[in-house]
């Protein structure tokens, strides 16, 4: 971990650093609200999913957030902090480190990942992750935006989790832990803004939950992406 983190401060200093950098290749910053919504379950629910990038052409940093809150409090949040290399066109190599949190516990693992479009033009991102007990984790996502018009965008988008070990303070369990499809219908009043209404459909597995209930459920969601 202490390798990672000295990896992740060099990065830094590289990116930031530069006036190495020219009038071609400048600075550029984003700030992506990729989800921020409700969901329609007994007690209702919001989620959160979003994006920060600050670098160069070839060189960023990421911060990734995504969570899941009740009138309860926090329920589940993931955030990702990776030094991001592109390697050809259309394609980066990440590496830095994942922070998750539920209501039981908290745990950091270190993360490699490969992230960008694959043929046919589906946003994807794949993330191998290991954490300070040995547990091995994978985690898939991948999406794609289909036009019906200019402004009317249907996006559907899977994300599926695989561990080597169960956790049941983590409630994850061994093999596919979880899986998840969205099916999104957004209206672009501008570019930088659109609401959505869509469908969620999430599920657990493994034999870890001990006094946890499997989920396996589907509700209506409804939300805002915004981007700046």
């Amino acid at each position: 971990m202490k390798k990672i983190l000295k990896t992740l401060l060099l990065s830094i200093v590289m990116v930031t650093s530069a006036y190495a950098a020219s009038a071609d290749d400048p600075l550029r910053t984003m700030f992506l609200v990729d989800q921020l919504e409700l969901r329609g379950n007994n007690a209702y629910s919001h989620t959160w999913d979003t994006t920060l990038y600050i670098g160069y052409d070839l060189d960023k940093l990421y911060l990734y957030s995504k969570g899941e809150a009740t009138s309860k409090g926090l329920e589940h949040t993931q955030n990702d902090f990776v030094y991001s290399r592109a390697i050809m066109p259309f394609w980066d190599v990440q590496a830095g480190i994942c922070y998750n949190k539920n209501t039981n516990t908290s745990n950091m693992w270190g993360e490699i990942a490969v992230a960008g479009l694959a043929p046919y033009w589906f946003e994807t991102r794949a993330a191998l992750l290991l954490n300070t007990n040995g547990n091995i984790g994978l985690r898939l996502d991948a999406e794609y935006e289909m036009l019906f018009t200019q402004k009317l965008i249907l996006t559907p988008k899977i994300e599926m989790d695989f561990y080597s070990e169960d956790d049941s303070m983590l409630q994850i369990g061994s093999g596919l832990s979880s899986a998840e499809a969205t099916l999104y219908l957004r209206y672009e009043f501008v570019r930088e803004f659109a609401p959505y209404i869509g469908i969620n459909w999430g599920k657990t597995f493994g034999n870890m939950r001990n006094n946890y209930e499997p989920v396996d459920k589907t509700v209506l969601i409804a939300g805002v992406r915004f981007w700046f």
